[in-house]
């Protein structure tokens, strides 16, 4: 029934390729969604589709309680958590780490209820409780009709953050597939209704064809893809594996580079959404580039250290003879 009612307000896509870029078209949802391999998950979208009903600060308090579950069964990942914030926050006691290792989950958990607020429901009843800043940084660098390079980072308002800005502006995102199928349906659905064009991560040719039209394209700069397609910058003081297709697109392209954060403020139920320009960018070094890049990012994070995504294995990958996380 759930499934039925998602097909019916959604519209279904297939990979494919339009105008010469990688992107997704409309094509009716797969039976094999429906198969019984796939019913918890259902299950599980049935749930979310009714607490996403719920008043907001209801489902903070859901979220913070789904958080501290996540946190006690999260074994690998609680330990990747308390790693990464041992690492980063050496300052911190071992008493104030913990706390900030339990907000962290908390925050994932909430944020796990406003992914799917985003992906079940239109957002247009929060957008009041959106603060804006920065949109006419945004406006500007638009209006220099070179295309806009908007780099974002893994904090816990995602895919909520990207639904607020798209209620005021036209832009493409990149896309990575979900190893869950019917995850991926109901996340690729809705992307498709936000945004203009969903952008294969591996297309990097219609990335570059789309900024060459003005197109303003966002995607996330700030996990670690591994040795072959990043450079060693540091990252809260440690050389980390970053990315470096932002220098070399904004080389390529002369395009603006828009940094977008976004965070929440649970004393009122309300969200923000900041857009800074990135200035003297790119540098001509790839190294330097990425180095900015990461201060960029490191920057926000330590305004509001919960809300990210410490979870990921940010240092999984390192320089030869350095020490292995």
């Amino acid at each position: 029934m759930l499934a039925a009612v998602i097909h019916r307000h959604t519209v279904p896509f297939e990979p494919a390729i339009s105008d010469g870029i990688q992107t997704v078209r409309i094509r009716a949802m797969p039976f094999r969604l429906l198969s019984p391999a796939h019913w918890p998950t259902w299950l599980l979208i049935a749930v979310a589709f009714f607490v996403v009903r719920l008043p907001i600060r209801y489902q903070l308090q859901l979220g913070r309680l789904i958080g501290n579950l996540l946190q006690r069964i999260g074994g690998r990942r609680a330990r990747i958590a308390a790693q990464n914030i041992e690492l980063c926050f050496p300052d911190l006691s071992a008493q104030e780490r913990a706390r900030l290792t339990k907000q962290v989950f908390e925050s994932t958990g909430i944020a796990v209820i406003e992914t799917a607020y985003t992906w079940l429901r239109p957002v247009d009843a929060l957008l009041p409780r959106v603060r804006f800043h920065g949109l006419e940084v945004l406006q500007a660098a638009v209006n220099e009709g070179k295309g806009v390079l908007l780099v974002g980072a893994h904090f816990a308002v995602l895919d909520l953050g990207g639904a607020f800005l798209a209620a005021h502006f036209d832009f493409d995102c990149i896309y990575r597939t979900s190893r869950n199928s019917v995850i991926d349906y109901i996340s690729l659905r809705r992307r498709i209704s936000l945004y203009g064009h969903v952008i294969e991560r591996s297309d990097m040719r219609g990335t570059v064809r789309q900024l060459r039209q003005s197109r303003t394209i966002w995607y996330a700069a700030d996990q670690d893809n591994g040795r072959q397609h990043s450079v060693f910058a540091p990252f809260f003081g440690i050389p980390a594996a970053t990315i470096n297709v932002t220098s070399r697109l904004a080389k390529i392209s002369g395009s603006p580079v828009i940094f977008m954060s976004h965070f929440r403020d649970e004393s009122d139920c309300s969200w923000s959404v900041h857009l800074r320009r990135i200035e003297d960018y790119p540098t001509g070094d790839e190294i330097a580039d990425a180095t900015l890049m990461n201060q960029v990012i490191e920057r926000e994070i330590r305004s509001h250290p919960a809300q990210y995504l410490w979870l990921h294995r940010r240092f999984k990958t390192m320089p030869d003879g350095a020490r292995k996380y």
